[in-house]
């Protein structure tokens, strides 16, 4: 196997608007002229002849070519300063348009362990602080009569109510873990006149949600401003936050579980329940939204989906985790493999599976990880698509099959220091098409043709006119980090714009090899993508091409142990008023 080497970093080179992150791969180094930053090289033969190898996955657009490209909008008047030992500070604009801070070198301490990391790197940043910015409920007081703490799904359901109504309610401390299945809310919280929960679609399969339900809570005060937050890291469980029509909402430090089921209705394509854990815009647009330190295991539909029309929206240090049946007999998967194995017969899929070389095991490993992450935009070709801006930064995801940060359609996605790492799904993956190897000729045109079970596992996606750069990023086995469309390659329609810089891939290839880079997808030879259809030069839908914030980033180098240490609920523990707060 061949050895990742260290990394080392060229200096960043500055434009009015473009910073364009030179970078050398493991192996060797040389200047891009397309991008002006070195030139990653593969440390085994992972693109021969512009075609991207096959890591152990087929393209699902066969015949789709390698297109390599891509312009900046350049221009003068950056500078980039240097103090001994310390952080590269760049101003005059990078990232078309947004002023970047590149801190390299110094989070990591010696021996692999991650400084603690000062408050003011939790910052507030991203889209949500486009116009009027976000504050959600503000700072108030413990005892202010604005400030409900709540216990119960009876309390959280007349704090929730008191904000639709008036906004009389601002911050919402979510005390300890709830249950909040349409069933288990009780009569008490069913009665409600202006019940801000209401049934969602009905469970069919899983024991356990069977028996709890699984519930919508509808947030939409149109005048905006409310916080939701624990201190400890609570946990929801069975509920969708449908978050619509409202304005400056913060959902903070809160860990979202059990959500979802098997899939015998659409066979495996899980486009019946609309179970995600939150949902922004669905029954009227959002603005300035902010989810922050939330984790978030494994649902039935996406974890988070954006509605078209919603806008200025931040994602930051979160973290997506999926099942636990690795280690855990009693795990949420596993609850509900235990089930459909007592009358297998019933189930066609299931049965098609079990009978077909598939064990027990053989599902809990392939269904650990998340199916779809974030889908912005609901509906194709809606104009009002146009309008979507979000943020993602200092996310860890593990084994996202697909939509991973995120697949949009129009607008505009600015993600920097992502860290995807698909090790576990690619070995599912791997798994999965042995075993389907195995099958007889009818039973692989069975699995091929009926049933959808086959992790892709796609990382960022741009469709549709979209624009989604990425930056200071790890995509870790991940078959298809970049992609430009996802519906029809020869209809430039449903293309998007994609562009990376500074990016980290590793992908443990079928042969026992290893391939890893460090660069740009402009690169020569980048595994990065995109594949799949004609490449569009990147340019922001945004007014003068120009990001309208600043931003810091980590050395992408350094950045599994920074989110290790800080992303996901309950990882700070610090004043509960600092959940509050905005910036530090």
């Amino acid at each position: 196997m061949l050895r990742p080497r260290s990394f080392h970093h060229a200096p960043i080179l500055m434009t009015l608007g473009l910073a364009l992150f030179g970078a050398c791969s493991q192996a060797s180094s040389s200047t891009n002229p397309v991008s002006g930053g070195p030139q990653g090289s593969a440390t085994s033969s992972s693109v021969q002849g512009g075609q991207q190898s096959n890591f152990g996955g087929q393209n699902s657009e066969a015949g789709s070519s390698l297109g390599l490209g891509g312009t900046g909008v350049l221009g003068a008047g950056g500078s980039v300063s240097n103090a001994a030992g310390g952080p590269l500070t760049a101003t005059g604009g990078a990232a078309f348009g947004g002023s970047f801070n590149a801190i390299g070198g110094a989070s990591v301490a010696q021996g692999g362990a991650p400084e603690p990391l000062a408050p003011s790197r939790f910052n507030l940043t991203g889209f949500a602080t486009v116009g009027p910015g976000t504050t959600g409920g503000g700072v108030l007081p413990e005892n202010d009569p604005a400030y409900a703490k709540v216990t119960t799904p009876l309390e959280l359901a007349q704090a929730v109510r008191s904000f639709n109504k008036t906004g009389a309610i601002k911050v919402i401390e979510i005390m300890n873990d709830l249950d909040l299945g349409w069933t288990e809310l009780g009569a008490g919280v069913q009665a409600l006149d202006s019940n801000p929960f209401t049934p969602a679609i009905a469970t069919k399969l899983h024991p356990r949600l069977l028996t709890t339900g699984v519930s919508k809570l509808d947030i939409k005060y149109a005048g905006g401003g409310l916080t939701i937050f624990s201190a400890n890291g609570a946990t929801l469980r069975h509920v969708t936050l449908n978050i619509k029509s409202t304005n400056n909402i913060i959902v903070r430090n809160l860990r979202f579980d059990e959500m979802w089921e098997w899939d015998e209705e659409s066979t495996g394509a899980y486009d019946k329940n609309d179970w995600d854990f939150i949902n922004l815009g669905n029954g009227g647009a959002v603005s300035n939204v902010w989810i922050d330190h939330c984790t978030f295991t494994k649902s039935y539909d996406g974890i988070v989906d954006v509605k078209g029309g919603s806008s200025n929206i931040t994602f930051s240090w979160n973290t997506y985790v999926g099942d636990d049946g690795a280690t855990n007999p009693n795990s949420f998967v596993r609850q509900q493999l235990n089930a459909l194995e007592a009358n297998s017969a019933s189930y066609p899929m299931y049965n098609f599976l079990r009978t077909n070389g598939f064990s027990v095991e053989d599902l809990v490993t392939i269904l650990q990880g998340q199916d779809k992450a974030h889908l912005l935009g609901s509906n194709p070709l809606d104009p009002t698509n146009a309008v979507l801006s979000l943020t993602y930064h200092h996310q860890l995801a593990l084994n996202l099959w697909d939509r991973n940060m995120p697949r949009l359609r129009a607008g505009n996605v600015h993600g920097y220091n992502l860290y995807a790492d698909d090790t576990g799904a690619l070995a599912a993956k791997r798994l999965r098409d042995a075993r389907v190897a195995a099958m007889s000729a009818s039973a692989q045109q069975t699995i091929a043709n009926t049933y959808s079970f086959n992790p892709p596992l796609n990382g960022s996606i741009s469709t549709e006119g979209g624009a989604i750069l990425v930056e200071k990023s790890v995509y870790r086995d991940c078959l298809w980090p970049l992609r430009n469309n996802q519906t029809d390659v020869n209809n430039p329609a449903y293309t998007g714009k994609i562009l990376g810089l500074d990016v980290i891939y590793h992908m443990d290839n079928a042969d026992n090899t290893v391939t890893e880079v460090r660069g740009n997808s402009t690169d020569a030879n980048s595994p990065l993508g995109p594949f799949q259809a004609a490449v569009i030069p990147f340019s922001w839908n945004l007014q003068g091409n120009v990001l309208p914030y600043t931003y810091t980033a980590d050395d992408p180098a350094e950045l599994k142990a920074i989110l290790e240490a800080n992303a996901g609920a309950g990882a700070l523990k610090w004043e509960r008023s600092n959940w509050l707060k905005t910036t530090y």
